[in-house]
């Protein structure tokens, strides 16, 4: 049973905060919570401003987010880590081997789907990047029980 799950991207402003916004949502009341960090994130920076309006638009809320960088504890405290992309998984598994069992694509039951980065993009990428994210988060809960 997975306790804790950690979402990974770069900044930690726009994906992976949406993904940990979605399936914290979804999970609630079952015991699990769900985190986010990146890779290069802009420490400290809330989410970023379109991101969160699209999230807001669909009905979330995740105001309290402050960007972390992912730290080698991050990856060993989580039961399950999603990540954005194929290169984020290398990065992982670099920094830390031993956790190759429990580091995934956040859209691995979408074949395999990796999430862009919408970042000083089009509002028009954001929606698809939520979107994304989105049938992401509802793939991977039928296989989270």
């Amino acid at each position: 049973m997975f306790k804790h799950i950690l979402t990974v991207c770069v900044g930690n402003i726009c994906r992976s905060p949406t993904a940990a916004c979605l399936l914290h949502q979804q999970l609630a009341g079952r015991g699990i919570t769900v985190s986010s960090a990146g890779l290069g994130a802009l420490v400290g920076k809330p989410m970023d401003a379109t991101a969160h309006a699209v999230l807001a638009e669909h009905g979330y809320e995740w105001q309290d987010h402050r960007a972390r960088q992912l730290e080698p504890q991050h990856l060993h405290n989580a039961d399950l880590v999603l990540v954005m992309e194929h290169k984020h998984s290398h990065t992982l598994l670099d920094m830390v081997p031993e956790v190759r069992g429990k580091v995934f694509l956040l859209g691995k039951w979408l074949d395999n789907t990796e999430i862009p980065d919408p970042y000083r993009q089009s509002d028009a990428m954001y929606h698809h990047v939520y979107q994304l994210i989105q049938q992401a988060t509802d793939s991977w809960l039928k296989k989270l029980g």
